[in-house]
């Protein structure tokens, strides 16, 4: 088997991995990198010219796994497009708002080359994907030689797959991104015991050890406290969360939380994609049964739309929860103008419930320390950090530990490592070495091309 990482800065952001197995050439997804605007945002779809693509494997639908998904599909109109069944109900959706952030990003800022792709690009290639239900065989023939596929679920969000690969008497597994932990919407990763020949496998946590005390469910403990304590000493309380599962997961948190007393009475507001998301959610959770989730409880959570024309650097005061995109308060995004409306007071807290990359102004403001001024730039306000700026461990990988188990147990003869910075790939590559001396460890380069 060939591999390329067409992800031209590796590490993680425009995932997309090239596989050339006998006589099939494969790609598995096609992401975006969010911090880089324009052209480079992309994978380098140049490796790919004069090859002929018999399939791109689709593994969840987040921006950086399909961000690129149309351009790719441009450049190689005869190639089908596989995924799970729920990510087939999500995926259009996502790349619609793909193209309306794009649009705004050129209007405002005149990014070169965008948008990538335009709304009626998606609305064609949609008849290209093909669903495929978690446990189901598909195989592909090519000139006598056969290519079976199985998705296994991954967790991390909804329609999230690890794929299985069977070529003649090698048996390829890559795990995509992965969350064991089962979250109130969607069941754990669901991964096969045993031997592998190869393991792709994600890399996301490897510099991280949850502490002890830090289990999901004793954070979300804390989370709900956090907010009783704010809203009870009159501050608002602010979570930006990313639109695709994380908004539906804590709506459903909060909503058991209500339920049984344990959530302060306050009112909520909701805003961003993840409230359209969440109709796609209670679709997805009818026909496939691949996430819990009714959108009934939005109704009774009483969740108000976000306040209209709100007013950079000035705080609302309404004692409120503000559940809104986005996860990482990148700039020109509900979270970000509430942020910056929210910071100077210390009645309020700012909480964060996932990953934030440390460019980003969510990252930037976590590091940023108690007293110290923080610049809004896109709105040129600053604010001193007087709020409360919390980080709760609800990650949507799996831990380091967990994986390496997985990993070692599948004895393989050859892992891969994807999808992780350059510390937590050494973090794996060690810990590997150390378990399975017998075992090749790959850090694939960026666009080399290496034999696994």
């Amino acid at each position: 088997m060939k591999l390329m990482d067409l992800n031209r800065q590796g590490g993680i952001g425009a995932n997309s991995l090239f596989l050339q197995i006998g006589n099939f050439n494969l790609l598995i997804d096609a992401g975006l990198n969010p911090k880089t605007p324009g052209v480079g945002a992309l994978p380098d779809f140049d490796q790919l010219k004069g090859v002929r693509l018999d399939l791109i494997i689709i593994t969840h639908c987040h921006l950086d796994h399909i961000g690129g998904l149309p351009v790719v599909m441009r450049q190689h109109p005869k190639t089908p497009v596989l995924l799970t069944s729920a990510s087939r109900i999500l995926i259009e959706k996502m790349l619609h708002n793909s193209a309306n952030v794009m649009q705004m990003q050129k209007d405002e800022d005149n990014v070169p080359g965008y948008p990538l792709f335009t709304h009626d690009e998606v609305d064609r290639l949609m008849s290209r994907l093909q669903g495929l239900p978690f446990g189901k065989v598909k195989s592909i023939n090519r000139r006598r030689d056969e290519l079976g596929f199985m998705f296994h679920r991954s967790g991390h969000v909804a329609g999230a797959t690890a794929v299985e690969i069977r070529h003649r008497e090698r048996h390829i597994f890559i795990t995509g991104d992965v969350l064991f932990e089962d979250q109130r919407t969607l069941k754990g990763a669901r991964f096969p015991s045993g031997h592998f020949d190869t393991l792709i496998i994600e890399t996301t946590r490897g510099t991280t050890e949850r502490a002890f005390g830090k289990e999901r469910v004793h954070e979300i403990a804390r989370l709900v406290a956090s907010i009783n304590a704010t809203i009870a000493g009159g501050g608002s309380f602010l979570l930006p969360v990313f639109a695709l599962g994380r908004m539906q997961e804590i709506l459903s948190v909060f909503h058991d939380a209500r339920k049984f007393g344990r959530l302060i009475d306050c009112p909520i507001y909701a805003a961003g994609l993840g409230m359209g998301i969440a109709d796609l959610f209670d679709e997805v959770s009818r026909k496939t049964k691949d996430v819990q989730f009714d959108r009934r409880i939005i109704k009774e959570l009483q969740v108000k739309p976000l306040p209209r024309k709100l007013k950079p650097g000035v705080d609302p005061k309404k004692n409120a929860l503000y559940i809104i995109s986005s996860g990482m308060l990148v700039e020109r995004t509900p979270s970000y103008t509430l942020a910056s409306g929210l910071l100077g007071n210390a009645r309020n807290t700012i909480g964060f419930v996932g990953y934030c990359d440390p460019d980003t102004p969510g990252g930037k403001l976590m590091a940023t320390p108690v007293g110290k001024p923080f610049h809004f730039k896109a709105i040129d306000v600053k604010a001193k950090v007087t709020a409360r700026v919390e980080r709760f461990e609800l990650s949507g990988h799996a831990e380091r530990d967990e994986l390496l188990e997985f990993a070692v147990q599948t004895d393989a003869r050859s892992i891969v490592l994807t999808h992780g910075d350059p510390a937590a790939r050494a973090w794996f590559t060690e810990q590997i070495r150390a378990q399975l001396p017998q075992t090749q460890i790959f850090d694939p380069v960026p666009l080399r091309e290496c034999e696994v």
